[in-house]
Formats: structure tokens, sequence, C-alpha cells
């Protein structure tokens, strides 16, 4: 089993910025890519950013490409997603994702609501 658990989200101006985390406890030793996904008020959950073991390789939707940056430390096991230049339509709750070498994300976190104003 694996927990995870979001925070710093919030309420940001447009072209601001936000650094949201995700501590993952349990058995994290089985963690493979890490992910950030997100959900817009009446849209579907959708692909923010991803990263491998060890660092090596981070994909991001192209809608965030050049504003979003995810990284990941190992003590403690946290995954980070730094927001820049924020638009109204980043507004959404961001969930936190791990993924045990299954094909797929077997575990999410709760969500952390990023709001922001234009």
């Amino acid at each position: 089993q694996v927990q995870l658990v979001e925070s710093g989200g919030g309420l940001v101006q447009a072209g601001g910025s936000l650094r949201l985390s995700c501590a993952a406890s349990g058995s994290i030793s089985r963690i493979n890519t890490m992910a950030w996904y997100r959900q817009a008020p009446g849209k579907e959950r959708e692909f923010v950013a991803s990263i491998t073991k060890n660092g090596g390789n981070t994909f991001y939707a192209d809608s965030v490409q050049g504003r979003f940056i995810i990284s990941r430390n190992y003590a403690p096991h946290t995954v980070y997603l730094q927001m820049n230049s924020l638009k109204s339509e980043d507004t959404a709750v961001y969930y936190c994702a791990a993924d045990l070498s299954s094909g797929q994300y077997d575990y999410w976190g709760q969500g952390t609501q990023v709001t922001v104003s234009s």
C-alpha cells in the first residue's frame, strides 16, 4: 500500500506561481513513475506531468510545457510540481498519482485545489 498526500494548493493571481507537494509513504520502494493530474469543474481528469524513477525522464502536457516543472526527492519521498506563469485555465483540483510498475497509476492522493484569478 502507498499513501499520497498533496499540499500547496491555494488562490493565486494570473501570472503567479505555486509549488505543489506530494508526500508518499508506505511501500515507497515499489513506486516507479509518479505523476500529477488535474480535473477542472465539468471536465475529465487530465494528465499534467510525470517523472520516472530516479528522475531520469519527465513528461508534460502541451498545455503546461515550459511553465510547469516536476521534480522528485527520495528522503523523504516527495514529488513537486512547480507551477509558473499560471493562467485561469490552470484552475483545477490537482492529484498526485503513483505507478508501481503495473502500467497504470495504482494510487492517488485526495487532491489539492488550485484557483487562478484573472
